[in-house]
């Protein structure tokens, strides 16, 4: 039986983007290539139709619903939050993610590996730039109570030209496909990859905060290819960024992202809690941000209070002389 990491997994959904499981062999990779090409003819078609906001919270069980922005066959005066336009064409990929007999070398390699390490700041996870801007970092986790968007979160970062690196799980890009490839075509995101299930990263099942890791090899290395994949897919670029769900690796799990091309992020300044926070303490924590930072917080709880607390704080840091850009 294939393990659900993560809260509300929907991995047998119908349509959208492709979804593997976790015991598939990945197919090839023009496979991927076409069906981002056919999604991206039904975006433009669509006259640019963007998904509002959605379901739930990140690890929360609660649901909540807003009005959506309103569909395809909605009359041409309908303005969209988000203009679409095409995605680059894809460049050749060149990750393990791609390459079934890689991805099996893989997982030979580090077969029998019993980890020494656990948690959120092991050796091999990138907690700070070697920047003097701060990096903001915002999760969508996906998955039932975490398929939700927060619009004004994100509406007041364009507002005010702050860039951020978004952190994607596969589940809420099948759920927020239509927004997902808009988000590719802003130039304040980059995007990063938040995850097949949302699991903590482990190859012996260790868990955090109740959610279960990956319990084997296998799933540590699907956890992290299947949604790279799913990212070219959508970009045309092969994501450099991974961060787990929870943000707990352990050591052989760093080196397994790190094998598949990608570098295990975590964060500097926990800036709401996983959405828990009120408004208040998300901007007493986001200013203790200093020049290379990590910030770590969420857009798809848009019933927390994650986006006025960083309205009260990410202006405060502006003022101060920071700036804020991608990890990259």
């Amino acid at each position: 039986m294939t393990r659900t990491c993560g809260r509300g997994s929907r991995d047998g959904d119908a349509g959208g983007l492709l979804r593997p499981r976790a015991d598939e062999v990945i197919p090839p990779a023009d496979a991927h290539l076409t069906r981002r090409q056919v999604l991206q003819v039904g975006s433009l078609a669509a006259g640019a139709s963007t998904t509002a906001a959605l379901l739930g919270a990140c690890t929360s069980s609660s649901v909540s619903s807003a009005p959506t922005t309103p569909a395809a066959t909605a009359t041409a005066t309908a303005t969209p939050t988000v203009q679409t336009t095409a995605t680059p064409s894809p460049t050749t990929p060149t990750s393990v993610a791609f390459n079934p007999a890689a991805l099996q070398a893989l997982e030979e390699k580090f077969a029998g590996r019993t980890p020494s390490a656990w948690g959120l700041d092991i050796a091999g996870i990138m907690q700070r730039t070697d920047s003097s801007a701060v990096a903001l970092t915002l999760d969508a986790c996906g998955g039932d109570g975490g398929n939700a968007v927060d619009m004004r979160l994100l509406d007041f970062l364009r507002e005010r030209s702050i860039r951020a690196t978004l952190f994607l799980n596969q589940r809420w890009i099948h759920a927020n496909e239509q927004l997902a490839i808009q988000l590719t075509s802003d130039p304040l995101f980059e995007l990063g990859n938040h995850g097949t299930k949302h699991c903590p990263l482990s190859v012996v099942g260790r868990d955090a905060y109740g959610i279960a890791g990956t319990a084997s090899v296998k799933e540590a290395i699907l956890e992290v290819a299947h949604n790279h994949r799913t990212l070219f897919e959508l970009t045309g670029k092969e994501p450099r960024w991974f961060r787990s769900g929870t943000a707990h690796y352990d050591d052989v799990g760093v080196q397994i992202c790190l094998e598949l091309g990608e570098t295990p992020v975590g964060f500097s300044v926990n800036a709401d809690g996983g959405a828990t926070f009120p408004a208040a303490d998300v901007a007493e924590a986001t200013l203790q941000a200093d020049a290379g930072a990590i910030l770590i917080a969420h857009f798809n709880q848009p019933d927390g209070e994650t986006a006025p607390g960083l309205e009260l704080a990410l202006p405060q840091l502006l003022d101060a002389g920071f700036r804020f850009d991608f990890l990259s």
